[in-house]
């Protein structure tokens, strides 16, 4: 088989969700598979992270402004590759596609109402830009597959599609997520000056649930003898400072560290380092930072919302989400009951063995093999 996968972002600096998905899932697809040809397209980037192997040939072509390079940079080098399949690996895929089309659909959030309004005017624009794409091409698609049974029935339902045109396939997380033994604080005090602490990722998508994590913080910190800081990726300053003044709430700056971006290879060190990894997002596809924490043998609280149960288990550490009182009470939970915290520190060490990226390119293949027999019938 000839197979394209598009892999838009994957060269770009500051990688997020389904940049890494993509990612990781091309990367053991050329462990594992020597048989058929790759091509994984891309657009120009400064991070080289991917390498040619035999039979996987990377083309670096184009516009970065993602919609051009999308809908017509893409199609163009689709005629000159001439693939069997293509595989469109975030959210959405051109309107014109000549040869059959696998989407990867991460979520249909953007078809769902917003709880309120994003202050990011690059999320604002994705959010419009696949609201307009993805109705137009789901028609168009051999296959559809998303990233957990959630979305999976969530898609199905909401989008009306049969059975056969949808499935999922679990995500995994990097190997380089471990638990070490000894973490060289050096690498941590690069982003927060305290040897524990809690940590959130939380940047401006509504969903990621900033202000009740930030209430339910204040209400730790106000019953906590220990008062650990807590330590926010993914977010301005500035967008703290204005929350934490709406919200009176400015004596607790001194208690919260924000930083931009932490590079991935870092965040070893910050799960490791962390006494609890708070992830009490309202609406999430899968969640694989459930996964890295819990591999570092950090405590996860999960919002009980949408796939996140199914991602952390029957056993994990589960909040709601909506409810700052009770994500405060769990933080307390885990910070008074060694014999708790122990315990769910290795019942993460366990579960996240069901997941790897090698199971998520195993199925890849299956799925590729399935429709490439299907349109040579």
């Amino acid at each position: 088989m000839k197979i394209a996968i598009e892999a838009q972002r994957i060269f770009r600096k500051n990688k997020h969700g389904m940049d890494f998905v993509a990612l990781e899932s091309i990367k053991e697809l050329q462990k594992i598979d020597k048989k058929n040809q790759y091509y994984i397209l891309v657009a120009p980037g400064e991070d080289k992270c991917l390498k040619e192997t035999g039979n996987f040939k990377i083309i670096e072509f184009g516009s970065t402004f993602y919609p051009c390079w999308e809908q017509f940079n893409l199609p163009r080098e689709l005629k000159k590759i001439k693939p069997d399949i293509l595989h469109c690996t975030s959210n959405t895929a051109p309107f014109f596609c000549s040869v059959p089309l696998i989407l990867t659909l991460h979520d249909i959030i953007f078809l769902e109402p917003r709880g309120s309004k994003n202050k990011s005017l690059y999320q604002n624009l994705g959010w419009y830009y696949r609201k307009l794409i993805v109705p137009k091409i789901l028609p168009k698609c051999n296959k559809i597959i998303t990233v957990s049974s959630f979305e999976c029935k969530r898609i199905k339902e909401s989008l009306k599609l049969s059975d056969d045109m949808i499935m999922y396939i679990y995500n995994g997380f990097n190997n380089h997520f471990t638990m070490m033994e000894d973490v060289d604080y050096s690498v941590t005090k690069k982003y927060i000056d305290s040897e524990k602490y809690l940590f959130f990722l939380g940047n401006t998508d509504p969903k990621k649930n900033l202000e009740r994590t930030i209430d339910a913080y204040n209400i730790y910190n106000s019953r906590s003898t220990k008062k650990l800081p807590l330590l926010i990726a993914d977010l301005d300053n500035k967008i703290l400072d204005s929350l934490l003044k709406d919200k009176d709430l400015e004596y607790l700056k001194s208690q919260i560290t924000c930083v931009k971006y932490i590079d991935n290879k870092d965040l070893t060190y910050i799960y490791n380092k962390a006494s609890i990894f708070l992830y009490p997002s309202l609406r999430e596809s899968f969640g694989i930072p459930i996964l890295e924490s819990m591999a570092c043998g950090t405590p996860v609280i999960a919002g009980n919302t949408s796939s996140m149960p199914e991602v952390i288990g029957d056993n994990g550490i589960l909040a709601d989400p909506f409810n700052s009182e009770d994500i405060a009470s769990k933080i307390l939970l885990l910070e008074n009951n060694n014999d708790l915290y122990d315990k769910i520190r290795s019942y993460g060490l366990e579960r996240v063995k069901s997941f790897s990226w090698k199971n998520t390119a195993e199925n890849l293949i299956k799925v590729y093999t399935s429709i490439y027999d299907l349109n040579k019938k």
